[in-house]
């Protein structure tokens, strides 16, 4: 279970950040999506997360499972997809004013023929 749980959190992660360092806008917003689901999964898998006992200590109970990583990962969800409807709206005000959605315009600018000259 931990090998399926690492190698989900290298796919999400990898995948987030190759994403983000695409030209347009809407991979970055999904790269920056990828990139917080890895995060919300690192934080569940250090919570060492168990099934079946309760999240206060109880003499009666074998163990609890620590309610803290649940209570992070729950504002971790919160928080990201504000920012996310935040940067949704940036971009697509940039959208509207620019007319292209390019994360970058100075990179194409400075590699044209024409300022090669």
């Amino acid at each position: 279970m931990e090998a399926l749980v690492a190698s989900a959190l290298g796919l999400l992660t990898s995948a987030g950040v190759y994403l983000m360092l695409r030209k347009r806008t809407f991979p970055v917003i999904v790269g920056l999506t990828l990139l917080s689901y890895a995060v919300n999964v690192f934080i569940f898998a250090a919570g060492r997360l168990v099934t079946n006992l309760p999240p206060i200590i109880d003499k009666a109970a074998p163990g609890y499972t620590d309610p803290l990583p649940q209570a992070l990962v729950l504002t971790a969800i919160v928080i990201s997809f504000g920012m996310t409807a935040v940067i949704v709206m940036m971009a697509l005000g940039a959208f509207l004013e620019a007319g292209h959605d390019k994360v970058d315009m100075n990179d194409d600018a400075e590699d044209s023929p024409e300022t090669l000259k």
